[in-house]
């Protein structure tokens, strides 16, 4: 009988690097696949038509979309994104952006297809404002499910809509409320170029009698003996009664009150110089007849923008864009509640119990640069961002790759956007627009002696950190 074998020697100790890197390669995740080489998809953009919108090609929408305008017509915004009432298409095929991304889930990237179920968590647009929109809110997610659920008509979807307006001309909004006492601005970074006038809540009772008849003496009275140190509940319970007061106020009383708001300022504008709030209320009155929107927007704050200064907007915060032309940029949603300044259906009631009655001027951006050539302006929402990127004659310009898609507007300029190590580029001309998708390096350079100025819309970085 042979003796059995020997057993086999013991495997040698690993060296003690070895046994952490083998310990890692069991806990560490596996590198994510290589990506494929990505292509840019040229979109054809969503041009509506709303009343209050620019006329002809005075309108930077209806330049940008390429169109041979009606000089009647209003060209108001440009939609760049997904959403159900103006969605993008592919410009070679026609195919619904929205399609092709469900057919290409991997172009949103996975943290974005995840979160936000397979679609474009941002709407691109530019608005171009001739005379002023209307008093509104946007909701906050739970309102907005609320709302659709109750009135799908009204409330196309079920989604919040904060909004960033980034002003390309002059731009004028108003914007939540004015504090209650000067002294509450002390802080404020303001300066001449953003703001026309402070006229507190408390001045605008104590000099315009027209709005502090509709308020009532009761809830004037109340705010007028707020101090700066009373409780913020406080205020804003004393804002949100006398507020609602004038939203409410009957139609006879509404237009007596503007009447004589109208004929006091005709007749003082030929002995002293009206505020530019004062001339905003005119101005707004001979746009909107007899609305109590003329008079609510005494409550709020009355802001310039210059080109390249942006603001945003919050849920349940009251604001109205007044003129001028601008970048927007917000979540995918189309919801607005509408309480003045408007034809459409009004929900006072719903817009007088969402707003937060919060005071104070809004903070307004300008931008931070994040390369050469290129500045970001981040909201604290996490579904977008914008970059604004000017590409001088010569340079060349590369956005990095971002987990996210992206969308390019083309402002001004001739140019070439160039997708990864695509030997071919993309000519790019004014009112050219491009998907981008996630991971997706693009290089930007200029033809000819022009600088190429564009816009780039995508899902805020912070919320990949």
């Amino acid at each position: 009988m042979e003796d059995p074998p020997p057993p086999p020697p013991p495997e040698p100790e690993p060296e003690p690097a070895a046994a952490a890197a083998s310990q890692r390669r069991d806990v560490e995740p596996s590198p994510p696949p290589p990506q494929p080489r990505r292509r840019l998809l040229r979109l054809r953009s969503a041009v509506q038509h709303y009343e209050w919108g620019r006329r002809g090609d005075a309108s930077l929408v209806a330049r940008l979309a390429a169109q041979d305008p009606d000089p009647a017509r209003p060209y108001a915004e440009l939609w760049m994104g997904t959403h159900p009432s103006g969605p993008s298409t592919l410009l070679d095929d026609g195919e619904l952006l929205g399609d092709w991304l469900a057919r290409n889930p991997d172009a949103l990237g996975p943290a974005v297809a995840a979160r936000w179920g397979g679609d474009l968590p941002f709407l691109f647009k530019v608005l171009s404002v001739a005379k002023a929109l209307s008093i509104q809110a946007h909701p906050d997610k739970n309102l907005a499910e609320v709302l659709h659920a109750l009135r799908p008509s009204t409330y196309k979807d079920d989604n919040h809509k904060p909004e960033m307006a980034i002003a390309i001309t002059e731009f004028r909004a108003l914007c939540g409320f004015a504090s209650i006492e000067s002294g509450k601005h002390k802080s404020l970074h303001i300066n001449e170029h953003t703001l026309y006038t402070m006229k507190e809540l408390k001045d605008i009772l104590r000099t315009v009698p027209e709005v502090e008849g509709l308020v009532g003496h009761e809830d004037a009275g109340k705010l007028m003996s707020m101090k700066e140190y009373d409780g913020g509940s406080e205020v804003r319970s004393s804002l949100q009664s006398a507020f609602a007061k004038l939203m409410t106020a009957s139609k006879d009383m509404v237009s007596e009150a503007i009447s004589k708001l109208i004929s006091r300022l005709n007749i003082e504008s030929k002995i002293r110089t009206l505020t530019d709030k004062e001339q905003l209320v005119l101005s707004l009155e001979r746009q909107y007849q007899e609305d109590v929107g003329v008079l609510a927007a005494l409550f709020f704050n009355y802001v310039k923008l210059s080109p390249g200064e942006a603001l945003y907007i919050g849920a349940n915060e009251p604001h109205a864009y007044l003129s001028g032309e601008c970048i927007e940029c917000m979540a995918t949603s189309d919801n607005v509640v509408r309480a003045g300044l408007t034809p459409k259906y009004r929900d006072v009631q719903t817009l007088c119990s969402m707003l937060t009655y919060k005071q104070g001027f809004p903070e307004i951006l300008r931008g931070v640069p994040v390369q050469p050539h290129v500045r970001r302006y981040t909201p604290p929402f996490d579904e977008f961002e914008v970059d604004s990127c000017l590409v001088p004659p010569g340079e060349l310009v590369i956005i990095s790759p971002v987990p996210s898609p992206s969308i390019f507007l083309v402002m001004t300029g001739v140019g070439e956007l160039q997708a990864d190590s695509l030997s071919d580029g993309e000519k790019a001309k004014e009112g050219d627009v491009f998907f981008v998708p996630a991971y997706t390096e693009v290089k930007l350079s200029t033809c000819g002696l022009e600088s190429m100025k564009l816009y780039r819309a995508g899902v805020n970085s912070r919320s990949f950190n």
